[in-house]
């Protein structure tokens, strides 16, 4: 599926570099670009290619932020230069913030495609600095190309090489190809047309990545769901052909002493059920399953960096189709641990698969549960395609989760629970209704009924990813189109906190 650059450090020059093209970055002046400070040898880097910023400047390049500019420097370091912008310099010599540089460096490399090698002269004196470089680069190099014949798109670059001296780098760089492989797995289950990903083949990709990973795995197949009452799961999946699957991961560390549990949706394809969708609406939701491919990149990630915290994953997978088996709207189901559900829209199936893994999830006795989900269209309308939810049972948990998507860079907005929303979720004639009748605040009643499978007394945090999961637009920055593997850094960074912080 995806093709990944190799990735080295080296304190060599980059006007001593060997290589297709030579990266650098720009800052934005009051009389046009400048260079950037930052990395050792640039200077004579940049006088090598014959006066770049004043070339630039003669261009009319700004040095903006992600502004990028290529050009031949025959008599340079190498026979290319790309000048990526980074904005205005921070005051006070501080340096350019890590979510500055990733989206710079995602940005050359994409525009570098094609290449074999290529050395980032980027701003990088220190280990976060590097750890954003490279986890940048090597996201902007990803590329699904499982379905592509020929050459129908210039490759990703081969070789990426980083020009830094700054101590810890090969730490910060190993933890960023970790991060970019765990990103790539997500974005790549994502992407995958949902012909080729049931949910049977989706536990099985688990299954291989549990065991690569060494992380224990349980399946429960459809008849292990009807006996275990997981009547959430085979509510929402008896309509297709496909039948459901709830995994569980499990990581385990022996100087752990928390665990956080992580719950995913994982709609492999959603159409609405009866409740059927509009065509256009249709033509995504091959992402509707995103929550899960976090959770499990995120555990994967874990695993590999040896987060001293233990760790478990569910993914709550089903497919939502129409057909004359599938569940109809007012029909009543019985979640995991009891609680009866009148089903009034079978296109609001996501929270009652949440709801079966969240009920499941507290027999492992977390320090914190967080649930990620494409949940709401309404998420899209409150926020945007690039920021997504979160919401919680208390003010110090949500503020936990929002302190670690952006620590990870990831946007993501505190939002409320207002209580008189609850009303809206009362059915005449089950313990909870899965729509209310009344659309407004429609992404907050759906945390508000997520919020009822979880004891007060359990810290709980509720991701809605909906839009940020899938772009649907150009590539920006680190960011491909299509799948984007949002959450996997939110969720791996509340880990790290949870066991009371790592290097990174």
């Amino acid at each position: 599926m995806r093709v990944s650059a190799s990735l080295s450090i080296t304190q060599d020059s980059p006007a001593a570099a060997e290589a297709d093209a030579l990266v650098v970055g720009v800052g934005q002046g009051a009389d046009g670009p400048v260079p950037a400070p930052g990395t050792p040898g640039l200077g004579a880097a940049l006088d090598a290619s014959g006066g770049l910023a004043a070339t630039l400047a003669l261009l009319g390049a700004s040095g903006r932020a992600d502004e990028v500019h290529l050009l031949p420097t025959p008599g340079g370091p190498a026979p290319l230069t790309l000048a990526v912008g980074l904005g205005a310099p921070p005051a006070d010599g501080a340096p350019y913030p890590a979510e500055t540089l990733a989206r710079a460096a995602g940005a050359a490399v994409r525009a570098l495609a094609g290449k074999d090698k290529v050395v980032l002269a980027l701003p990088a004196a220190g280990a976060a600095e590097v750890g954003a470089v490279a986890l940048g680069a090597l996201l902007g190099n990803y590329q699904f190309r499982r379905y592509r014949t020929g050459e129908q798109r210039r490759a990703p670059v081969g070789e990426l090489l980083l020009a830094t001296g700054a101590e810890g780098a090969e730490q910060a760089a190993h933890r960023a190809e970790v991060l970019a492989e765990s990103v790539a797995l997500t974005r790549d289950l994502v992407n995958t047309p949902p012909a080729d990903l049931h949910p049977e083949d989706f536990a099985a990709i688990a299954t291989e990545v549990a065991e690569s990973a060494s992380l224990s795995v349980e399946v429960l197949d459809e008849a292990a769901l009807v006996e275990g009452g997981y009547g959430g799961l085979v509510g929402v999946g008896q309509g297709s052909v496909n039948p459901p699957r709830l995994v569980r991961l499990g990581y385990t560390h022996p100087e752990a002493t928390a665990t956080v549990a992580f719950v995913g949706k994982g709609i492999t394809f959603d159409s609405g059920g009866l409740s059927l969708k509009p065509p256009a609406a249709m033509e995504w939701m091959k992402s509707d399953m995103a929550g899960a491919a976090a959770v499990l990149g995120a555990l994967k990630a874990i695993a590999r960096l040896g987060v001293a915290v233990n760790a478990v994953g569910y993914l709550a997978l089903a497919e939502n189709m129409p057909s004359g088996s599938a569940q109809r709207p007012s029909d009543v189901l019985t979640v995991y641990g009891g609680t009866t559900v009148e089903v009034l829209n079978t296109d609001a199936e996501g929270r009652l698969v949440l709801a079966d893994a969240l009920v499941r999830s507290l027999e492992d006795s977390p320090d914190l549960i967080v649930d990620i989900a494409t949940l709401t269209g309404a998420q899209l309308v409150a926020l945007g395609s690039r920021t997504s939810a979160v919401m919680a049972n208390s003010d110090a948990t949500r503020e936990r989760v929002v302190a670690a998507a952006g620590g990870a860079g990831e946007s993501m907005w505190p939002m409320p629970f207002p209580a008189e929303l609850r009303k809206g979720l009362d059915s005449p004639v089950a313990d909870i209704a899965n729509v209310a009748s009344d659309r407004s605040g429609g992404m907050l009643t759906a945390g508000i009924f997520l919020k009822e499978f979880v004891p007060d007394d359990v810290a709980w945090a509720h991701l809605d990813i909906a839009g940020p999961a899938f772009n649907q637009g150009e590539a920006y920055g680190y960011t491909a189109k299509g799948g984007t593997g949002i959450g996997v850094r939110t969720l791996v960074r509340v880990a790290e906190d949870l066991a009371g912080g790592a290097d990174r």
